[in-house]
């Protein structure tokens, strides 16, 4: 029988990391991290979360930033599938949800395929937990009842995204876009023709959470003017709707 495909000795849990403050890393994570033989975990996982892991445990970066990849994907999962040969508990650390925009739910058919328990532990989503810390409420009985999420880079490899901008423009009052700096011309250019308003309100989060949390609010009209004019960077959730002018009554400044 194939190596991988022999069951494995130990156990792969996807756990997800959150969106940076280590307080809304949950029990059941910071259990893990604290038992485990190895983790493997992800670019945008914070200092303050890796320093919960066991000092014992083996620790190995497979980050992936737009042009930068520590390990490829195909050999992320292969390295998983090793480690869970000789090793009881092994995580795989992501940033935020392993399931919302994470790979997690490749990672995991991959592992079941290959004969390795698997167990995802949820995490809370950036695109959540980052206009919460800014002051945007998501949903709002006088703005808004409906959230569409959304990635604005599909995947590596694509220069746009396969996104139908015009359906989620006009099926959403409030729109929450991961990984959407990169295209945010284009997106804001569809957005527009859709027959959205120049003037709907737009809030950028960059590092939300953490305690270098940065956040530039504007209309879709002048946003990507905005962006240039203060070099406003990656990584950031965008939060497009009438939602975000609740940031001047709740934001903390």
């Amino acid at each position: 029988m194939n190596r991988d495909m022999q069951k494995a000795a130990g156990k792969v849990y996807l756990v997800g990391a959150g969106p940076g403050d280590p307080g809304l890393m949950t029990i059941k994570g910071k259990a893990l991290l604290e038992a485990a033989d190895v983790v493997i975990y992800d670019a945008l996982v914070s200092p303050s979360i890796l320093l919960m892991i066991n000092p014992h445990a083996e620790k190995i970066n497979a980050g992936k930033r737009r042009g930068r990849h520590s390990l490829l994907q195909d050999r992320t999962t292969e390295l998983l599938i090793e480690k869970a040969q000789d090793n009881a508990i092994v995580v795989r650390l992501k940033g935020g949800d392993p399931f919302v925009f994470g790979r997690g739910g490749e990672e995991m058919e991959d592992l079941i395929k290959a004969g390795v328990s698997v167990e995802v532990v949820p995490g809370i989503t950036a695109g959540i937990a980052a206009p919460a810390y800014a002051g945007i409420p998501l949903t709002h009985r006088l703005y808004s009842s409906s959230v569409t999420f959304v990635t604005g880079h599909e995947s590596t490899g694509k220069y746009r995204p396969a996104v139908d901008w015009s359906s989620i423009a006009k099926g959403s009052e409030t729109i929450v876009i991961y990984m959407g700096i990169h295209n945010l011309a284009y997106i804001v250019e569809q957005l527009l023709k859709a027959g959205l308003s120049a003037d709907t309100p737009i809030g950028l989060i960059r590092w939300g959470t953490r305690p270098e949390q940065e956040e530039l609010i504007g209309k879709l009209a002048t946003i990507v003017e905005d962006v240039e004019k203060n070099s406003f960077e990656a990584p950031a959730i965008v939060v497009i709707g009438a939602v975000v002018k609740l940031h001047s009554v709740l934001g903390n400044g």
